[in-house]
């Protein structure tokens, strides 16, 4: 994505809409993320797995986060991050699509496609990158 003129700053925040996360989430090029659909509505999946997806309902991005990481969000900038009944039995946090900083979605996406990658998955591409220099 380097000298991808039209990627904001990192830290922008920006008024996110599903489109917008979809593009950003699949232009980071990982391998074995793919668009499908869950519960009728469309979401990335990465490994198999959810990875990120839209909340039709609350109209937010919904991220996945440990339950502590979550609870230190919420208490720290209860404006930007959240959860509702429905999500607070599960490892997941809302974001306000006004608040939602790309910095901070970018490295979150990249964390959970590495927590969800097969280890010797994992093993393999970071040894492939290196070779890279990347």
């Amino acid at each position: 994505m380097a000298g991808n003129s039209r990627k904001p700053k990192a830290g922008t925040k920006t008024r996110a809409n599903w489109e917008s996360l979809r593009d950003m989430a699949l232009a980071l090029d990982l391998p074995r993320v793919e668009l499908t659909t869950s519960w009728g509505e469309p979401c990335l999946k990465a490994h198999g797995k959810n990875w990120v997806w839209w909340s039709p309902h609350e109209d937010a991005p919904v991220f996945k986060v440990p339950f502590e990481e979550r609870d230190v969000l919420v208490d720290v900038d209860p404006d930007t991050f959240f959860f509702t009944d429905h999500y607070k039995n599960h490892p997941l946090i809302l974001v306000r699509p006004e608040k939602l900083d790309l910095e901070w979605a970018e490295n979150n996406l990249i964390k959970v496609w590495r927590a969800q990658a097969p280890k010797r998955f994992l093993k393999a591409w970071d040894e492939e990158q290196a070779g890279r220099g990347g």
